[in-house]
């Protein structure tokens, strides 16, 4: 597949912001750029415009409508928990196998790249047995690793990229967001981080507008991805 799965060490680490990034980025430069995210927490019905999926569709230049929110982002839950307690509040549930072939389908049917974000972190449970880690290690795609630049993240980065290095995915690079009021500075983080990484790339990107496509941080990134078909 023509993917990449886009995760993080954690929520509100600023995935989507990269994601979104990156698309406007791909468009900007002319390139064929599609993205899903399949699950989504924390989905206000009455505040959906303000939702990830939305933010994706105005990157992807798409009319922000339940319609195309449903088309990218099937799996919707309110609560802002994990999927699997999200779902079972609800009475519904996530099929695993119906999520991984949302996910195959995206990537046959979109022309050029197609971006696959994923839900919270590496190890949110997806339903009583399954996390995203499972999800990224089914669909065998190159992987973008989000982490922040708070004080512990590079415990929870490495701890993430141990546990991805185990299931032999296909890491084509950290990308260090700089996180909000942090002590830890954002370049001696992304250095920190590249001394363990394993001659992974480390990307920064600082804290931006939130339209920002043209920073050097996102060509950076594209041109990595661009080098793992």
């Amino acid at each position: 597949m023509s993917a990449v799965f886009i995760t993080a060490t954690g929520t509100d680490i600023g995935k989507t912001f990269v994601t979104a990034g990156l698309i406007r980025h791909i468009r900007g430069s002319g390139g064929a750029i599609a993205a899903v995210k399949p699950i989504v927490s924390g989905f206000d019905p009455d505040a959906w415009q303000e939702s990830d999926p939305a933010v994706l569709l105005a990157a992807l230049g798409l009319p922000a409508t339940l319609a195309e929110v449903e088309r990218i982002s099937p799996w919707r839950f309110k609560a802002p928990l994990s999927p699997h307690m999200g779902s079972s509040r609800e009475g519904r549930t996530i099929a695993f196998r119906e999520v991984v072939e949302f996910c195959r389908q995206a990537a046959t049917t979109q022309r050029g790249l197609l971006l696959i974000e994923g839900v919270g972190g590496i190890m949110v449970p997806l339903d009583e047995r399954r996390t995203v880690l499972d999800l990224m290690s089914v669909l065998r795609v190159p992987v973008i690793l989000v982490a922040g630049s708070y004080v512990g993240t590079l415990s929870h980065t490495l701890t993430a990229l141990e546990v991805m290095a185990r299931r032999n995915l296909d890491i084509a690079a950290v990308v260090v967001s700089e996180s909000e009021g942090s002590a830890a500075p954002l370049e001696d983080t992304a250095a920190a981080i590249a001394q363990f990484a394993d001659a992974i790339d480390v990307v920064t990107v600082p804290r931006l507008a939130t339209a920002t496509s043209g920073h050097e941080a996102f060509t950076r990134i594209a041109g990595l991805i661009s080098g793992s078909f």
